[in-house]
């Protein structure tokens, strides 16, 4: 604007067509209220400069400049909206298209769950009976008194070895055929105090503290009470055992948007960012004697009762584990 109306000026006021570059430039990158407002500047300049024409020229000129804005912006406002449609399209393909990636890692996950389910069945009936065989045998040997010490410390080895055998078995039986939750509506307090006494008794010498945190307005859930218990107990072990010397594990408990958020927090060393995604995943495991089966066989129950279990780094150290279930509003009296 600055330059048109310079130059108008040095032609004695003979350039006003210039004015609509300035207006239509406005118009059109800013829209009618932008185009209008140039077009008042650009009047105040057609007023103060001599015109041939009078006043009432000038009225004209200006009265153009401002239908110029208008027609203007008239003729891109169909292109904005459609640019802006497009993009709000382009926003709900690219959500669609993440919640459709999930959905897949989701259905993939899940068959591989089935194919290693079937599979560990059959598996752990065929080695099972051999198995016991094999411990009782064991058994009865020990109890001979004409044992050296070198054959003691076999029969020892073989008894302890058939026994992790036969737990990893019944971790796989747990994760094969899952037996279907008895759901009922409980109050999560009893619950969550049943797991921290248990807890208490798994902390086998480590200096481990617990720190229990209850929404005061915790409403009833719907669930398997034993089955919870098994879960939640599962993931205070874990935070026990990835807890340092003196740290606290906390269990807490909130509500919001109709679910119940049961947290699981530690402060250990955490877990590799690269690692969170596969944790829920058959056979996978950080620990170095881990069976790979405890979260996965816990995902598995959490979701037969209508919830999920996720796993987030905490802001500071360690790792939360959330079990996230419908709450079950309570009944009026």
């Amino acid at each position: 604007m600055a330059f048109a109306g310079l130059a108008d000026w040095l032609a004695g006021g003979s350039l006003a067509l210039l004015y609509s570059i300035p207006v239509v430039l406005a118009a059109l990158l800013e829209g009618r209220l932008a185009g209008l407002s140039a077009a008042a500047v650009c009047g105040i300049g057609l007023f103060l400069l001599p015109r041939a024409h009078g006043g009432a020229g000038t009225a004209a000129e200006l009265l153009a400049l401002a239908f110029l804005a208008w027609l203007v912006d008239s003729l891109t406002a169909r292109e904005r909206r459609l640019r802006r449609h497009h993009q709000q399209i382009a926003e709900q393909l690219s959500s669609v298209y993440e919640k459709v990636q999930a959905n897949f890692e989701g259905m993939k996950r899940a068959e591989r769950l089935s194919a290693i389910g079937q599979l560990s069945a059959g598996l752990a009936h065929e080695i099972r009976n051999p198995l016991a065989s094999i411990s009782g045998a064991a058994a009865i040997l020990s109890r001979s008194r004409d044992l050296s010490p070198k054959d003691a410390k076999c029969l020892d080895i073989i008894m302890s070895e058939s026994q992790r055998l036969n737990g990893l078995l019944t971790n796989f039986l747990n994760f094969a055929r899952p037996r279907p939750p008895r759901l009922q509506t409980v109050e999560l307090e009893p619950v969550l105090d049943n797991v921290l006494g248990l807890a208490a008794h798994g902390v086998r010498g480590k200096t481990v503290r617990f720190e229990k945190k209850i929404d005061p307005n915790l409403e009833p859930v719907e669930c398997d009470p034993e089955q919870l218990e098994q879960v939640l107990l599962n993931l205070m072990i874990n935070a026990i055992e990835a807890s340092p010397e003196g740290e606290t594990v906390t269990l807490s408990a909130e509500t919001g948007d109709g679910k119940i958020s049961i947290g699981v927090i530690d402060r250990g060393h955490g877990v590799a960012p690269g690692h969170i995604d596969r944790l829920f995943d058959p056979f996978f495991t950080t620990k170095e004697h881990g069976t790979g089966l405890g979260l996965p066989v816990a995902h598995q129950i959490v979701r037969q009762m209508g919830g999920s279990l996720v796993a987030r780094p905490n802001d500071g150290q360690g790792m939360t584990f959330a079990v996230v279930l419908p709450a079950k509003e309570k009944k009026s009296r």
